[in-house]
């Protein structure tokens, strides 16, 4: 139990870094904002999530 809530406790804190590091290179028109829902989304779906929220954030700005 104590290995699961360490390991969701892990993703959520490099999906939460990577959000952090996608806004410090980008230009501060495609910033994505860090909040609960979208570190949430990073956390359980990775990669591919981060990927569809810069697509998402480019079709709508």
């Amino acid at each position: 139990m104590l290995g699961k809530l360490f390991k969701i406790l892990k993703r959520t804190i490099v999906s939460f870094f990577m959000l952090y590091g996608y806004n410090i290179i980008v230009p501060s028109t495609a910033i994505i904002p860090i909040n609960i829902i979208t570190v949430i989304l990073i956390t359980i779906f990775g990669l591919p999530a981060l990927l569809i929220l810069i697509v998402i954030r480019l079709i709508v700005y």
